[in-house]
């Protein structure tokens, strides 16, 4: 199992939809301070089902909305989803490729899908459950993070 992909839109500085495409064997993300290498880590973590704001570095969950600018008006909704390449079948569940998406809305209405389908945040959890791969994995390092233990 493999991190396929990362698509973004309206999350935190990600106005425009962006697709990061990752091919096995990929170890990191690098760019130039200020260019979204945080808040790409922030994205898997909150499409994983964190819910601890702090976590994301907001002070509530809207924050992770991207917010506007002086020539760009705010979105309305904030939408994450991770495409994992499942041929090995470690996810428990019968396709060969999984698609995990969060959106949220400035209503603060919100919801989960995987491979297309409405399901609950118990359902994503349970998906990844033996995986090593969740909010808290070891394998998401977000920013500050490093000299914690």
């Amino acid at each position: 199992m493999y991190l396929k992909s990362i698509e973004v839109q309206g999350f935190k500085s990600f106005a425009n939809k962006i697709v990061f495409e990752f091919h096995n064997g990929i170890t990191g993300i690098v760019g130039p301070n200020g260019s979204g290498k945080s808040n790409v880590a922030d994205a898997v973590r909150w499409v994983l089902g964190e819910q601890r704001i702090k976590q994301l570095r907001g002070a509530s969950m809207q924050d992770v909305i991207f917010s506007g600018t002086e020539l760009r008006k705010p979105q309305g909704f904030a939408y994450v989803a991770i495409t994992l390449d499942n041929s090995d079948h470690q996810l428990a569940i019968d396709y060969d490729e999984v698609t995990v998406s969060r959106r949220i809305y400035r209503s603060g209405e919100s919801e989960y899908r995987i491979n297309g389908s409405a399901c609950r945040l118990k359902d994503v959890n349970e998906l990844f459950y033996d995986t090593g791969i969740g909010k808290e994995g070891y394998s998401i390092i977000g920013q500050g993070q490093i000299d914690k233990t």
